[in-house]
């Protein structure tokens, strides 16, 4: 093996993307993820997994920010991303789109997420670092899925549980 560059790359990332197309249309909801180096993780992850839409919500900060902007590698400019304040608002407008709303949490109800049935369109909901997604929140979801923990911590990063979830998503079939 050795790493692709120039021609040999182009062709490649042409490639691939014809082979394996995701199954599912994603949408990701942000409720207040607070700290910006989060926020940039996210952004970038969601421009390569080529999300239908990223909402920032309640204390999410938003772009222009110095952090997000050089975390995301710009990639909001990119993005089809929105702020809207309240995320049950926000909520109501994906639901009206189709979309099925799941919570990444651990909560009551919760299942693994590769255990889930995620519909044809999903909106994945992630929440503040600390406190995860509020109960009004959760309330106003379809369902949750959780990742499961073997070691000693108890929760992952919040970019890394969306980024996790949402190839998931991607790439399994309907």
């Amino acid at each position: 093996m050795k790493p692709l560059i120039g021609t040999e790359l182009k062709r490649f990332l042409r490639d691939y993307k014809r082979v394996y197309r995701p199954k599912r249309i994603v949408a990701l909801l942000l409720q207040s993820v607070e700290y910006p180096a989060n926020v940039g993780s996210i952004i970038r992850m969601a421009d390569g997994a080529d999300v239908s839409e990223l909402v920032l919500t309640g204390i999410t900060p938003t772009p222009p920010h110095p952090t997000i902007d050089k975390i995301a590698r710009n990639k909001h400019t990119r993005l089809n991303w929105r702020y809207e304040k309240d995320p049950l608002t926000a909520i109501a407008q994906l639901r009206d789109g189709g979309y099925q709303i799941v919570a990444v949490e651990l909560a009551t109800g919760a299942v693994p997420y590769y255990e889930f049935n995620f519909r044809e369109r999903v909106c994945l909901v992630v929440g503040h670092e600390d406190h995860g997604i509020t109960k009004t929140t959760l309330a106003a979801c379809d369902a949750a899925v959780f990742l499961p923990m073997y070691g000693k911590g108890r929760s992952l990063n919040v970019h890394v549980a969306a980024a996790i979830t949402t190839y998931h998503v991607l790439h399994t079939a309907p």
